[in-house]
């Protein structure tokens, strides 16, 4: 039987259907774990980010990501992001636990990925967290 040979551009080419490398990515804090959504959003066909209960964003910074770099190196596509610092201003903010991470160009706001900080965090008025997104090794990484 012959082999398939992937071509290496296909996984560009198929990551930049939802064009990860120019599409709005945005974050959304959440204190309710994936599981106990009535649409478990890591479960297939609910990856969406209507299926996410957030909190109110009432009393914080922006939300939105900063691409480093969208691209493919020997058929691995590696996206960078800059690490995000929130801060709270006017008052404190909801208490959160998973930081999901999604495209809010495309329809329906789907998810890319999610991090579970192990507890519930707090941000009183003037505190900061930031989001370290790993620069060698990317938010995400596909082969």
């Amino acid at each position: 039987m012959a082999t398939f040979v992937k071509i290496n551009d296909f996984v560009d080419y198929a990551v930049e259907a939802m064009n990860l490398g120019s599409d709005s990515l945005v974050i959304a804090l959440s204190n309710t774990a994936p599981g106990s959504e009535s649409s478990n959003p890591t479960a297939d066909g609910n990856g969406v980010l209507g299926n996410v209960t957030q909190i109110s964003y009432s009393n914080l910074s922006s939300r939105s990501l900063t691409r480093t770099s969208s691209s493919q190196s020997g058929g691995v596509y590696k996206l960078v992001l800059a690490d995000l610092t929130l801060t709270a201003s006017g008052g404190s903010v909801a208490a959160f636990r998973y930081v999901y991470i999604y495209n809010d160009t495309v329809t329906n706001d789907p998810l890319i990925g999610y991090y579970d900080y192990g507890s519930s965090l707090t941000l009183n008025d003037g505190d900061t967290f930031t989001i370290d997104f790993s620069p060698s090794n990317g938010v995400i990484q596909l082969t």
